[in-house]
């Protein structure tokens, strides 16, 4: 099974490759445009020169059957047209794009051409989130803080925010029927925002505070007098009277238990098995993104509060 990988950051080589690089009957292929750190990347795991692209027709030229795509939000729409015009399945770091149209133009075209797409929500996999789906939820609350970031609206609410917008979705017990947004802005950059979902029995909350002078990820779900709590990812702390508290195990690697490997497997599973994952699902999360950005650029206005 021939897999290409494009872009080689941060992400892709913490997160990604050490999946992709070990799994069995998978010919990794590796593209960026950066020579220096395609071959520091590809040595690193041993790659001969052949499965070495510096651009991507000479990576299309290879007959993928499947590939990774973790280059700049910038890029995806161009890198993911080529990708599915090819006829190649096709997994990409959220978002899809910055732009809610070509998110949509992306999605269409993967269902006209029947190929599969999938986007990198990797907390619908990580272990401790799965949990919280079997657990009563009538109120979810999701913070994603940071230390000094505040950042422009759309590119903070599409490349950080929208994994809080997808988690809420992912985990909400039934249909949305109402959205609320608050946020504050300064000078143009957004400092913290706020979702909320509600439906029949349940409200859902995210919360993301780009100067809250710590860096983490809480989520909690409680409902019927109990509550689950996953701090960090790491840490399941079940509360009924007295709390309970289950770490991550110490060899348990961070692709695993951030969901990162569950998704890449599921993905090629999918590819091996013929089946045709759709993006549907996943850009509802962008439409729901898309409006969060527009009501907070509405609300940053002269005048509006």
């Amino acid at each position: 099974m021939k897999v290409g990988c494009i872009g080689l950051g941060d992400i892709a080589r913490k997160a990604y490759l050490p999946v992709l690089g070990t799994q069995p009957g998978v010919e990794l292929h590796l593209q960026t445009r950066t020579p220096a750190t395609l071959t520091r990347v590809a040595d690193s795991l041993h790659l001969p020169p052949g499965r070495r692209h510096a651009d991507l027709d000479a990576l299309l030229a290879q007959d993928l059957d499947a590939a990774f795509v973790h280059a700049p939000t910038g890029a995806h729409p161009e890198i993911v047209t080529r990708l599915l015009e090819a006829g190649v399945p096709t997994y990409v770091d959220k978002p899809l794009a910055y732009e809610l149209a070509d998110s949509e133009r992306l999605v269409r075209l993967a269902e006209e051409r029947n190929v599969g797409l999938a986007v990198g929500f990797n907390r619908r996999y990580a272990p401790g989130y799965t949990q919280c789906a079997d657990h009563p939820r009538e109120l979810i609350l999701m913070q994603k803080n940071r230390i000094g970031l505040p950042e422009e609206p759309r590119t903070m609410i599409l490349d950080d925010f929208i994994h809080v917008v997808d988690t809420l979705r992912f985990l909400a017990p039934g249909t949305v029927e109402d959205i609320t947004v608050r946020a504050r802005t300064e000078n143009g950059l957004l400092h913290h925002v706020v979702l909320q979902l509600s439906g029949d029995g349940f409200t859902a909350l995210g919360v993301m505070n780009r100067l809250s002078g710590s860096a983490e990820e809480i989520l909690e779900v409680s409902g019927q007098d109990t509550k689950r709590q996953v701090v960090n990812l790491a840490e399941v702390i079940d509360h009924k009277g007295q709390p309970s508290l289950r770490r991550r195990g110490d060899w348990v690697p961070v692709a695993r238990q951030r969901g990162i490997e569950q998704a890449v497997l599921a993905f090629l599973d999918a590819v091996r098995a013929g089946q045709v994952l759709s993006a549907r699902d996943a850009l509802s999360t962008h439409e729901m993104c898309e409006r969060v950005v527009r009501e907070v650029e509405d609300r940053s206005r002269p005048g509006r509060r």
